[in-house]
């Protein structure tokens, strides 16, 4: 069982995760499955976990399309979703 944790901003909000978690797994703890709209206005969210689909782009530190999945959370991150993306 992992002890140690990392506290990052999730949409402005803070959030607190074990120490190894990505982005996308932390976004999905909350209840967040909608990371971003397609082009169409779908929403969209992570579908294959390994970095191909680009489903699961979010805002990481100011860096837009950043593959959620293939990010580890680090203390002070702040993420966003469409929903807080510039």
């Amino acid at each position: 069982m992992r002890s140690e944790r990392v506290r990052l901003t999730l949409d402005g909000a803070p959030l607190v995760v074990p120490k190894g978690t990505s982005v996308a797994a932390a976004i999905l703890s909350t209840g967040i499955g909608r990371f971003r709209d397609s082009v169409g206005g779908e929403p969209r969210g992570p579908l294959c976990a390994m970095g191909t689909c680009f489903e699961c782009t979010v805002t990481v530190d100011g860096r837009p399309y950043v593959r959620s999945c293939l990010v580890e959370c680090v203390d002070g991150m702040e993420v966003a979703t469409h929903e807080r993306a510039p």
